[in-house]
């Protein structure tokens, strides 16, 4: 088994702190202070030790970073995406469930979700798409965790934001192996 690090890799570990952060805007959604926490770990070897430092890296920033981290995240089919305003992923990921062609009634009926959401835990609803076949199956997932108390959320969400990096970083490998 080729235990090599990654084209992407190879020049993650390699490149200034700057172009670092920048290189992962895209896998931790508006939040370069994830991406400066670790670059002084390099090098990673694997996809999967990067993704554990940007986790480590979540895990052990304070509350107030944390709150602002989850607030980067868009709402499901909400201003961002009226506005286009997505990033390249988020829009992918809301566009293959269908979140982009929601029907006026669909539409209504997320946007109270996501304001009771919102108004419950003071952050938006964060969910790995690529875990879920179909939008029902998100809507389930939504009215479900509305349920909950706010610390157990809050630890579900930023294991949603851990499991979003996961799917991207995976693109990201995945991209390299179709490369030249």
């Amino acid at each position: 088994m080729n235990t090599a690090p990654t084209p992407t890799l190879q020049r993650l570990n390699s490149v200034d702190e700057a172009d670092f952060v920048a290189a992962l805007d895209g896998i931790v959604e508006h939040a370069p202070w994830v991406a400066a926490r670790i670059v002084d770990q390099r090098p990673f070897d694997s996809m999967a030790a990067l993704h554990a430092a940007l986790v480590g890296a979540i895990r052990q920033a304070p509350a107030q970073l944390l709150l602002a981290l989850l607030n980067g995240h868009p709402e499901l089919a909400g201003q961002e995406a009226a506005a286009g305003t997505l990033t390249t992923a988020s829009n992918g990921e809301q566009r293959r469930l269908g979140l982009l062609e929601l029907s006026r009634e669909q539409h209504r009926h997320l946007g109270a979700l996501n304001a009771a959401y919102r108004q419950r835990f003071g952050f938006p609803y964060i969910v790995a798409l690529r875990l879920h076949e179909a939008l029902d199956s998100v809507l389930a997932d939504l009215r479900q965790r509305l349920t909950r108390d706010t610390l157990a959320e809050m630890d579900t969400a930023l294991g949603q934001v851990a499991e979003v990096m996961r799917g991207r970083l995976k693109r990201l490998a995945e991209a390299d192996a179709h490369q030249p």
